[in-house]
């Protein structure tokens, strides 16, 4: 008997639980075109300090423009997203320990899926550091 007891236990369930759903998979990132494929959103929408901010695919997703160096990789998450404001953080990454890392600065397009076209909504930007565990 508790040989079928043990068995049962390690046949695939489709059931997830409690009649929820599984959780969604993350949205696949999104890649910024070519410069001239997108549009400037005029500074009066930007945060002050905010670096340069492009819009691309109808207004649909924000291009921003991030900076890591040496070891570090720079990527984009959208925070928050409302009708008057658009939230972007970009986060740099780096490892810790850092060990040699070369000196090299490098300012790659980084970009975010919006719900809706941008439009006349504020967009702010924020950059943080963070460090990771080396791999």
């Amino acid at each position: 008997m508790l040989f079928f007891a043990v068995a049962a236990c390690g046949q695939p369930s489709d059931d997830v639980g409690f009649g929820g759903q599984p959780p969604a998979p993350p949205p696949a990132p999104v890649q910024p075109k070519p410069v001239d494929q997108r549009t400037p959103v005029p500074p009066q929408q930007l945060s002050q300090g905010a670096p340069k901010v492009w819009t691309q695919d109808g207004g649909s997703v924000v291009v921003a423009t991030g900076s890591e160096g040496g070891c570090s990789k720079v990527h984009a998450e959208l925070v928050e997203q409302n009708a008057q404001q658009v939230k972007i953080r970009l986060v740099d990454e780096i490892p810790e320990p850092s060990g040699i890392c070369t000196m090299d600065l490098r300012y790659p397009p980084l970009a975010v899926q919006l719900d809706a076209p941008l439009e006349q909504r504020q967009v702010i930007v924020e950059q943080i550091d963070v460090k990771v565990p080396k791999k």
